[in-house]
């Protein structure tokens, strides 16, 4: 019996895709069927009015990237928000980037009718989360948190307030929420198909909807949007390469760290976990300082952005890290997301990331659709002489990037979490347990993290480690020159980790993190 296995940060979402595997269905539809329900019972975190990106390996051949990235509408520019000293955070003027998620979906079925695959019907793909928007779903401790945080900045967006609260106040843990709009939604695209949303009548009534908001997005820039295939950036270590999205995500800072790591690792030889985790920190600082000179819209990456990756330039930044911390004082940026991994019967595997950006994006929220719209556009700079410069049909800076790994030996991974900043970090503590400290994927997530800056809903800049882990390695780090603060075990702040692992026995083990509502579902024995 082939192995099928789904991991997602809330246990219907992981269900709903575990049970398309187990029908027979691709892991690229499966992910479809779970990215449509989670967008219901994970409305803070990601949206159909979102982004995504999807890595995509069959065996045999080379990992596909798709980046379903939304770009600037032709109307945002410098002069339309020539009154404003930033970018604001909610309303109509938060809302300039396009949706790009759905065409992502279009984009990744078209490659799967490629594969040797039964597809299944748009319509049956989004049933269950047609279900679960007109029935409703329990709300989450999560997503509870995440309406209080958001009561005040929201209290005067009407659409947010009839569809998020419903009762006249915020969202409470354990009690059902209903969205029938989102339902209505979904079965339009079923009906139209997903192309309704960027040429059709979809398409039409959200224009004018986002136009009537204050929003530069028009009609226009719906029907000029297309997701791409694009080919994922990779990179070799020890026993393994690695896959990651190309700009504007910050992809490159992921690779970036386990390059960097793999060779102070080999060159430090670290002992314990304190001198592990004080290495992994300085790689993430050496690969953020080069993210934030290079990440930009595909259009205007330097010519010879690549050579980051070169042998001397790996060396130049390796040879910086020493056994001290170094200084650390920067801005970081936030951002809400989800992340889930699958793998088919036919050994196909998905590293998928959807996105919002914000809690609840732009809090623009159709009435009658209950589809809330981003606020990726909070990326860009009114400053003309940024690198991410606010530019008509330009992609913002992104902190989505999805992971993939094949080993040496045969084995394959698929990883992820949300997180914001926290992703790249997230991705190289998870990786670095499983692969150099051997732990199993479970243990290499649920083990207590470190985070250095600002990740989702969080504003502080500073190194902050999970209680049980400072209690383990706090005063090491501290002696190394850490400046850290406490937080509590298993914080959600750490982000919602996720990973499937395939090996060569065809065995499968999935997990997921606790942080989040999540669950993974695997058909074949887990290894321990």
């Amino acid at each position: 019996m082939n192995a099928v296995a789904f991991t997602a940060p809330h246990k219907v979402a992981a269900s709903i895709g575990y049970a398309m595997l187990e029908q027979g269905a691709s892991a690229i539809d499966a992910m479809i069927a779970a990215a449509a329900a989670i967008t219901v019972v994970y409305p803070h975190m990601n949206s159909l009015g979102g982004d995504g990106f999807w890595l995509i390996h069959r065996k045999g051949r080379p990992p596909i990237a798709i980046d379903a990235c939304g770009t600037a509408a032709m109307l945002a520019n410098l002069d339309f928000y020539r009154h404003e000293s930033a970018i604001p955070s909610r309303g109509g003027k938060a809302a300039l980037t396009m949706a790009g998620t759905l065409d992502g979906w279009r984009c990744a079925r078209e490659f799967a009718a490629s594969m040797d695959t039964t597809p299944f019907t748009l319509a049956e793909l989004l049933e269950p989360a047609i279900r679960l928007a007109e029935q409703g779903i329990t709300v989450t401790n999560s997503l509870q948190t995440a309406s209080e945080k958001v009561a005040e900045s929201m209290q005067n967006l009407n659409g947010y307030q009839s569809v998020f609260c419903p009762s006249g106040r915020t969202l409470r843990a354990g009690e059902t929420f209903c969205n029938p709009g989102l339902g209505r939604f979904m079965r339009k695209l079923s009906v139209n198909g997903l192309s309704d949303f960027y040429r059709g009548e979809l398409a039409m009534e959200m224009a004018q909807w986002l136009e009537l908001a204050g929003s530069p997005l028009r009609l226009a820039d719906f029907a000029t949007y297309q997701a791409k295939v694009v080919e994922p950036l990779q990179l070799a270590i020890k026993g393994a390469t690695l896959y990651n999205l190309p700009p504007p995500t910050q992809g490159l800072a992921s690779l970036l760290i386990l390059a960097l790591y793999d060779r102070v690792h080999q060159h430090h030889k670290p002992t314990s976990e304190a001198a592990d985790i004080h290495l992994l920190v300085e790689c993430c600082k050496q690969a953020f300082l080069v993210r934030d000179r290079v990440v930009t819209d595909p259009s205007r990456l330097a010519p010879d952005w690549l050579e980051t990756f070169s042998a001397e330039k790996l060396d130049q930044m390796a040879a910086a890290i020493t056994s001290a911390a170094s200084p650390w004082p920067r801005t970081a940026n936030p951002g809400d997301t989800v992340w889930m991994g699958a793998l088919d019967s036919k050994g196909c595997m998905v590293s998928f990331i959807q996105s919002v950006y914000w809690e609840f994006g732009s809090g623009l929220v159709h009435p009658d659709y209950g589809v809330h719209w981003n606020n990726r556009g909070l990326s860009f700079s009114l400053d003309p002489a940024n690198l991410n410069a606010l530019k008509p049909g330009c992609k913002p800076f992104h902190t989505l990037n999805p992971a993939f790994a094949i080993f040496d030996d045969g084995r394959r991974l698929s990883y992820g979490t949300m997180g914001g900043e926290g992703q790249p970090q997230t991705q190289a503590a998870v990786f670095s347990r499983y692969h150099y400290r051997q732990q199993s994927l479970q243990s290499a997530i649920s083990r207590g993290r470190w985070l250095l800056g600002r990740t989702w809903g969080d504003s502080s800049h500073d190194l902050k480690l999970e209680a049980d882990l400072a209690n383990d390695i706090g005063a090491d780090l501290h002696a190394r020159g850490h400046q850290f603060r406490t937080v509590p075990a298993h914080s959600e702040m750490m982000g919602h980790a996720g990973a499937i692992a395939l090996y060569p026995d065809g065995t499968a083990e999935a997990a997921t993190d606790p942080r989040s509502d999540g669950a993974a579902f695997a058909r074949s024995t887990q290894r321990e």
